[in-house]
């Protein structure tokens, strides 16, 4: 069962609240508007082009560990909150000047047999060369980061729409954690930090924040670069039953890139997937665990993967209709004038020629 979240908080939940940080998402209505404005009147040429977001392993990890011993994990079915969250971009268009962009973000959330969720977004930009800086601005301000800063890097035209899908992806892991507690949360990707990845400060504050209200975050990777003996790490099975788990020890890192969790390999079910983990590096061994074995009790895996996470990849995912319909939406409320621009690629190479897909 999946239920969409009212607006009005209840006794039973405590997200959102009232006394959270709203004003990333205040920006983004601001600056969604103020962009789009910009580009009133102009031609738009409409596509479809999903932003994907790149690994964030930061550099190379070396492996110097010689074996592994699976870690027999059992379900705790005593009632726990797993939480979990994804976001989403999308480019739907292109103008003379710039782009036209989408993102949006969902928590997803299980308690008591029932699924809950909350979207955050659409947000719909126009991103070009003379307003890039306002993204730019927007970025340092909720990073905490100054222009001068040294480990703040600029991010090109191409770039933009991941910095911000990433931005807002952080404020809801660190709105998460300072709202749940003693709950496990779940988040996409590695808890690995390299000097070109803006956020560290807040991933280390979200950390943090968990840990004070008692919670732990999990971070599930669904491709990973780690290899033991020439092998990808999520390859290696061990003759042991599933659940378990497989510490990746002696890892090896090269500066800037930061580790802030520990990795493991997770077999979470007889499915044949595995799936890098990494579990924050200052919870207890015990705690680390119990965390997972909550996770096992309390969550449902297709496939191997916690379905709350999966949830939240599938409800920040745009489909076609939706693509269409900001699209249509844009072009209507901002007089934007649709046109057909010619596909040079099938022009010049006919049936080799690939383009862009639309």
């Amino acid at each position: 069962m999946i239920e969409q979240l009212a607006i009005a908080t209840t006794p039973r939940y405590n997200f959102p609240q009232p006394s959270i940080d709203t004003s990333l998402p205040q920006s983004f209505t601001q600056l969604s508007r103020h962009s789009l404005k910009q580009a009133e009147g102009q031609p738009i040429q409409l596509s479809q082009q999903i932003f994907q977001q790149a690994d964030n392993m930061g550099g190379p990890i070396q492996i110097t560990q010689t074996g592994l011993r699976p870690i027999q994990l059992k379900p705790v079915t005593q009632d726990t909150v797993v939480a979990a969250v994804d976001t989403s971009s999308i480019k739907i268009g292109e103008t003379r000047k710039g782009i036209l962009m989408a993102i949006r973000g969902a928590n997803v959330w299980k308690q008591k047999r029932s699924y809950r969720y909350l979207r955050i977004g659409p947000f719909i930009f126009h991103v070009t060369e003379e307003n890039r800086e306002a993204y730019d601005l927007l970025e340092r301000e909720h990073l905490n980061n100054s222009s001068k800063n040294s480990h703040y890097v600029s991010p090109n035209l191409s770039q933009t729409p991941l910095r911000m899908a990433s931005l807002l992806e952080t404020w809801q892991q660190n709105m998460l954690a300072k709202t749940m507690k003693s709950s496990v949360i779940l988040i996409d990707g590695s808890l690995t930090s390299g000097i070109v990845d803006a956020s560290r400060h807040q991933l280390i504050e979200t950390l943090d924040a968990a840990r004070r209200m008692g919670s732990v975050v999990l971070a599930f990777s669904k491709i990973t670069s780690l290899r033991l003996n020439g092998y990808l790490i999520t390859d290696i099975s061990l003759e042991h039953r599933p659940p378990y788990l497989m510490k990746i020890a002696s890892l090896k890192t090269r500066p800037p890139t930061v580790l802030l969790g520990d990795v493991y390999v997770a077999r979470m079910s007889s499915a044949k997937y595995a799936f890098r983990l990494d579990i924050d590096k200052e919870v207890p061994w015990l705690r680390k665990i119990d965390a997972v074995e909550r996770l096992l009790g309390n969550d449902l895996f297709v496939q191997g993967y916690p379905e709350t996470l999966r949830l939240a990849h599938i409800l920040c995912t745009f489909t076609a209709n939706e693509v269409i319909a900001m699209q249509h939406f844009t072009a209507q409320r901002y007089n934007l004038k649709i046109i057909d621009r010619p596909d040079m690629h099938k022009i010049l190479f006919g049936p080799f020629g690939k383009g862009e897909s639309r």
